[in-house]
């Protein structure tokens, strides 16, 4: 799975005209969220913000205790994308 499989979504809290988000869970029972929206980090630049999931598709949370990451990850553009979610795949 990479970038161009994302399925964006106007984001949940921040409404259709305000921002996009896109889900991806992996078989390992991680995922990731790829948001974008005023006020994350790299908005301005027309990049992402990436958070690391843990769970399934209709039950998740943010999870901030992994190798890949202890926060979010700002300013990703689609190859760092690509690159986060094949991490996030092998854990």
């Amino acid at each position: 799975m990479n970038f161009t499989d994302l399925k964006f979504a106007p984001h949940p809290v921040m409404g259709e005209n305000h921002g996009i988000q896109a889900l991806a869970f992996f078989p390992n029972g991680y995922g990731v969220s790829v948001v974008r929206f005023p006020g994350s980090y790299g908005y301005g630049e027309g990049l992402y913000e990436v958070a690391v999931l843990q769970g399934t598709s209709s039950d998740y949370r943010l999870c901030y205790d992994t190798p890949v990451t202890n926060d979010v990850m700002g300013h990703c553009d689609e190859q760092d994308i690509n690159n986060i979610m094949e991490e996030v795949s092998f854990l």
